[in-house]
């Protein structure tokens, strides 16, 4: 994985540099000993190394038997609780999973992330007509979305095979001693993982939060850890602003603030990556916006968005800077065909693949928003897998937090998520 910066001339100096980077330094070793604040959430730092064989052959095995019993499995999350599972079964999947006749694994399909009605009545009709499991992932078991959600659901099993066979379809990540869900788990007897206290939902996809899901769908997650114990060895280890791409990336993101480029954009050219995004846009959306303070992110899918949102981009005002994910390989090819006549004037093309041409179209609108004052941070993949996004995961979880302390506000706790579940609660009539 590479980084590299271009349009920051103007925003930055040698000067800005050095200074930044000695506060990094002190922030870096904050993470590192785990004393910096919201300490207690620190435990995502180390997990990549932490995680034992015990617990990924456990995983491992509890996947093979739900595929053997599971046409679809169910995620019942909000949050950290889902995000970074479809965030990497999204990037790895094919994107007419549904449409395929045979399958060799389950289709993961997600609830309690939404209160919508029309959406689990027509999940619910799927259900009806498919062999399912599911897991519910709540700490407390108290969130509304989603414990109403494995209220419906958890009925809807029992009614489809018996409480006890339902029983044997049911598997809860929870806290490991409190909360609602952990004392339902321990009277019903579901199997049960436990979401350690030291790391938060944002942080959580490379524990049974996020592993589980992506075991269960059929990738790799042996190859996703790997990947980020390599990101995590990288930037432990080298300790230089010239050389640690979280210190860089952390430090360019702050000086765009400090100018005015108050809103990240983070730029896909795969349809795959959407749901990247949207972990992205948690992670740091959740972890920065407090005290009045922040960059605000967002995306967009090009060249998709190159056609509507790409006229905001290039001419609008000028607060935004772009986070580019570029990936150099696609895992297939498609042959573009010859045309004796010509009719459409794109045999020019014949000799590039779909992919060259998509990077050309990176590149020009590229130019184009760097010839508009749109500085740009571009972060290079060989390809869509599991060891690169494992490296990006803890790439991006170590530099959001970097992010938030040079901020100054605490990246693991969001007070301003609880203001409007005291509304409804109260509105409910709770």
């Amino acid at each position: 994985m590479k980084i590299d910066f271009q349009g920051f001339e103007s925003y930055v100096s040698d000067k800005e540099i050095g200074k930044l980077s000695s506060e990094i330094a002190k922030h870096h070793l904050s993470i590192v000993n785990k004393n910096g604040i919201g300490n207690e959430f620190l435990g995502w730092v180390d997990l990549p190394e932490k995680l034992s064989k015990g617990l990924i052959l456990d995983i491992e095995a509890e996947s093979e038997k739900i595929r053997s019993k599971a046409e679809v499995y169910v995620v019942v999350g909000i949050g950290g609780s889902y995000l970074g599972a479809k965030a990497i079964v999204d990037a790895l999947q094919n994107h007419f999973n549904s449409m395929k006749k045979e399958r060799n694994y389950p289709y993961i399909i997600f609830a309690g992330q939404t209160l919508n009605e029309d959406y689990m009545a027509d999940l619910i009709e799927i259900l009806d007509k498919k062999n399912y499991c599911l897991v519910v992932v709540s700490k407390s078991g108290t969130t509304l979305e989603p414990s109403l959600a494995f209220r419906i659901l958890r009925t809807h099993l029992e009614n489809k095979y018996g409480k006890e066979k339902a029983r044997e379809r049911i598997i809860a990540v929870t806290d490991k001693e409190k909360g609602v869900l952990k004392d339902m788990s321990s009277s019903e007897g579901y199997k049960t993982y436990v979401i350690s206290d030291d790391i938060g939902g944002r942080y959580s996809v490379l524990t049974p939060v996020g592993l589980l899901p992506i075991a269960v769908a059929g990738y790799d997650i042996r190859t996703l850890i790997h990947g980020a114990k390599k990101m995590r060895h990288n930037l432990l280890n080298n300790t230089t602003f010239e050389t640690n791409i979280a210190w860089q990336y952390a430090a360019m993101r702050y000086l765009m603030y400090k100018n005015g480029k108050n809103i990240e954009l983070m730029v896909n050219y795969s349809p795959n990556m959407a749901s990247f995004a949207e972990w992205f846009k948690q992670l740091f959306g959740e972890s920065e916006g407090k005290d009045g303070k922040g960059i605000f992110p967002s995306s967009v899918i090009n060249t998709t968005d190159l056609h509507s949102l790409g006229q905001y981009i290039q001419d609008g005002k000028k607060q935004v800077f772009e986070t580019i994910i570029h990936v150099d390989k696609s895992s297939k090819r498609v042959r573009i065909p010859y045309l004796e006549d010509d009719i459409d004037s794109l045999n020019y093309l014949l000799e590039n693949s779909l992919t060259q041409i998509n990077h050309k179209a990176e590149e020009g609108a590229s130019m184009a928003h760097l010839d508009s004052g749109i500085p740009q941070i571009r972060i290079c993949l060989e390809k869509l897998d599991e060891e690169n996004l494992g490296q990006l995961i803890y790439f991006f979880e170590f530099s959001c937090a970097l992010s938030a302390y040079l901020l100054e506000v605490n990246p693991f706790d969001q007070p301003g998520v609880e203001a409007y579940k005291k509304n409804m609660f109260k509105l409910l009539g709770k």
